[in-house]
């Protein structure tokens, strides 16, 4: 028989043990944080999806020509977190139309107020504010299944301040999502054409934190000027010009907005914008940038818009300076051979 081991003799096995495990942990090496992007996937065609449409208009092949889709948007609320807008089921309908055809899925997000900043100013002016945000956007991403936020200020200025936490925000937001190369970051930013208080607030240093830029290169209208379109070439060129040539934003990060709608020039644009589906369908063509509709209480007016020649145009200048295209919206856009959207992947040789 072998004698019974002391008390004390087992309290020091004991503490022996516990000395070796602590050794062993601190030999133990963390893997580092890792704070980078996900990899980038190409030429990127981007079209939103706002929550109000109905994602059932939309055939899959729409959904198969995108390699990213925004839904839009989700608002930032007075407590500075977002308010969740599913669009009475769009949002899944969305998410799992993006997925299921190979897109990756967005969530865009935009101020909640009717003057497009308040909230969002509010939110951004503290650490705290920023902080909380932050871990609600990262819950949101995790609940919902979206592989990255699209940020959509309209807009920060330098004339409240607001281009310096504008900048933090998205700093820390960049932090956050590219924790392990995860979630993406893009912003929708204005076309550079106008100098002022909105374009300075586009700090240089944005170009490091986020992922690729939405420009928006539309909306250049009047309603005191006859005869103005509000999206044509040259409207692109100016923007590729200010954005990659004097401010020297990386050309992978530079993505060209065009609309899927019209305008009028030279009279209000309350109710005489039109979808580019409803002036087809009131005799424009695919082939022209203009076409006259009645709308709004107005007859026989002018409407300017982007046709496929148009597109094309815009997308092979793209191709070659920048690295995507964007529309708003896709619902907007025709369903058949007529699309906008069509016309931009077939040439640039996007398979869909």
């Amino acid at each position: 028989m072998h004698p019974k081991p002391t008390r004390l003799a087992a309290a020091g096995f004991l503490v022996l043990i516990v000395i070796s495990s602590c050794r062993k942990n601190k030999d133990i090496i963390q893997p580092p944080i890792v704070i980078q992007p996900p990899p980038a996937f190409g030429f990127y065609v981007v079209g939103y999806f706002p929550s109000y449409r109905n994602a059932a208009d939309v055939p899959d092949v729409k959904f198969r020509m995108c390699n990213v889709v925004n839904y839009a948007f989700f608002g930032v609320n007075a407590t500075g977190l977002l308010t969740v807008n599913d669009g009475g089921g769009t949002m899944q309908a969305v998410i799992i139309k993006a997925k299921t055809n190979n897109a990756k899925i967005f969530l865009s997000i935009n101020d909640g107020t009717g003057d497009g900043k308040t909230n969002f100013r509010n939110m951004a002016s503290t650490a705290f504010g920023r902080n909380n945000f932050i871990k609600d956007v990262m819950a949101k991403l995790r609940q919902y299944g979206f592989d990255g936020i699209d940020v959509d200020w309209e807009f920060p200025t330098t004339a409240d301040g607001t281009d310096g936490t504008f900048t933090l925000l998205m700093k820390e937001l960049s932090d956050s999502l590219h924790r392990d190369a995860k979630y993406y970051l893009t912003a929708a930013i204005t076309s550079g054409k106008y100098a002022g208080s909105i374009r300075d607030a586009v700090h240089d240093e944005l170009f490091t934190y986020v992922d690729w830029f939405n420009v928006m290169v539309y909306d250049d209208f009047s309603t005191t000027v006859p005869y103005k379109q509000h999206s044509d070439y040259n409207f692109a060129v100016t923007s590729f010009n200010y954005w990659l040539t004097i401010r020297g934003m990386p050309r992978q990060k530079f993505v060209l907005g065009f609309p899927a709608y019209g305008r009028p020039s030279g009279i209000t644009q309350s109710g005489t914008v039109l979808t580019y589906k409803t002036i087809l369908a009131q005799g424009g063509s695919s082939q022209s940038d203009s076409a006259i509709v009645t709308a709004g209480g107005f007859t026989n007016y002018t409407i300017y818009y982007n046709g496929q020649p148009t597109v094309k145009k815009k997308a092979i200048l793209a191709k070659q300076i920048a690295n995507g295209v964007m529309m708003w919206e896709k619902w907007q856009d025709a369903a058949d051979n007529n699309s906008l959207l069509k016309a931009a992947c077939d040439t640039v040789g996007r398979v869909y």
